[in-house]
């Protein structure tokens, strides 16, 4: 797997041996193409961000249930594990940390959007009309344009 380096310009913490901490990213999209982003909480690295929604893996749990879980928390809208699809795996090396990003892909959820971290979202469509989007959402906005060629 190739490593996107973010902000190569700036030191990494941890030095060159950290451990990836994996996330589980949820890439909604709703008929007719739109993908939703929301924006990076204040007081969380890269604050103000644009990027696909989701969260860290907690100890022993699967992808498919630390997105649920994660959306849940974070979104408010219900998602059933086995409705998640992984799709691709990306990993970002960031100055702050070395992730693995799980990213899965949904076609279904229940309830409305609630931004229970004061984040906000948007439906977007490529090119995306927000910014700055996170780096590590980079990739998925170019796999999305291959998938529509």
């Amino acid at each position: 797997m190739s490593v996107l380096q973010a902000d190569p310009h700036l030191r990494r913490e941890g030095g060159a041996e950290r451990p990836a901490v994996d996330v589980a990213v949820g890439v909604l999209l709703r008929p007719g193409g739109g993908f939703l982003l929301t924006s990076r909480p204040e007081g969380k690295v890269y604050a103000g961000y644009w990027e696909f929604p989701g969260g860290k893996l907690e100890a022993g749990e699967s992808v498919e249930h630390a997105l649920a879980r994660e959306l849940h928390e974070e979104l408010g809208i219900g998602v059933d594990p086995g409705a998640v699809r992984r799709w691709r795996e990306q990993l970002v090396d960031y100055p702050h940390a070395l992730v693995r990003l799980h990213f899965c892909k949904l076609h279904a959820w229940r309830g409305e959007l609630q931004m229970r971290e004061g984040q906000r979202f948007c439906w977007q469509h490529l090119p995306v009309q927000v910014g700055p989007v996170l780096p590590g959402a980079l990739p998925v906005l170019e796999w999305l344009a291959e998938e529509a060629r």
